[in-house]
């Protein structure tokens, strides 16, 4: 596949115009111009470059890649080693952040919700159908302890639970990949009964205790590994390419 049509086809499935980001989405460094293997993992670290080159990789797909807003435009050390590493082993480096959290079959958050049987799924900011935080609810209550343990089986990650003073049952829940916890107030707000998200804030425990709602914070790299995945899989599905999903530990 070409590189140029693998990117075509990335943007139409991702939609990268319709949200704002704060990152570039789509192809960020340009490689070899014939694609056949693909390696996809959460984000662009060095210890992923040099899997691929390993793996004899023509590009890298991930959800973490380079150029974030704000950063310095300098190309010098811990940067310079990784795009010259792509550049001299003519790897293509494909980086989509907002569009692969949103997408509703195969972002992260459709694949969290997928993992916990989550239903009747939508948007937590009313009207709003790109929603990065959504909502939803169980067929059955859990006590905040019981689905603590089963985050912890389901991402093979122990979960940081915040319980609220009521320690009420969870029937509905939003949740946010990554670090989405900016999101618990306006969950809160809603009445729902937990948020789930990556990672947490000092201010998230006070918000959660005050508000009366459980927050799990389970791992910004543990809740955003299942949507690259997804993604990965889809194209060796569709377009018979090579993937494979390397999964760098990361504890945060």
């Amino acid at each position: 596949m070409l590189t140029n049509e693998l990117e075509h086809y990335l943007n139409g499935l991702l939609k990268p115009e319709q949200i704002k980001d704060f990152t570039p989405n789509g192809l960020q460094i340009q490689g070899c111009n014939n694609i056949t293997k693909v390696v996809t993992g959460v984000t662009a670290s060095k210890a992923l470059i040099e899997r691929a080159i390993s793996e004899q990789a023509d590009a890298i797909l991930v959800h973490h890649g380079y150029f974030w807003k704000n950063e310095s435009y300098v190309i010098r050390g811990m940067k310079h080693d990784r795009i010259k590493s792509l550049l001299v082993n003519d790897i293509n480096l494909f980086a989509y952040h907002l569009p692969l959290d949103i997408h509703p079959t195969l972002g992260n958050n459709a694949q969290l919700a997928n993992l916990f049987n989550i239903e009747d799924v939508a948007p937590l900011e009313l009207g709003n159908p790109l929603s990065v935080a959504m909502q939803g609810s169980f067929k059955q209550e859990w006590r905040g302890e019981d689905f603590a343990k089963l985050i912890n089986t389901t991402l093979e990650r122990e979960c940081l639970h915040i319980a609220p003073p009521s320690n009420k049952a969870i029937k509905t829940i939003a949740w946010c990949s990554g670090g989405g916890q900016g999101y618990i107030e306006l969950a809160a707000e809603q009445g729902i009964d937990a948020f789930l998200t990556g990672e947490v804030s000092e201010q998230t425990t006070h918000i959660a205790h005050e508000m009366d709602i459980h927050c799990f914070a389970a791992g910004h790299h543990a809740t955003e590994r299942y949507g690259i995945k997804a993604l990965g899989e889809h194209l060796a599905k569709e377009h018979g390419l090579e993937v494979v999903f390397i999964d760098i530990d990361n504890p945060v």
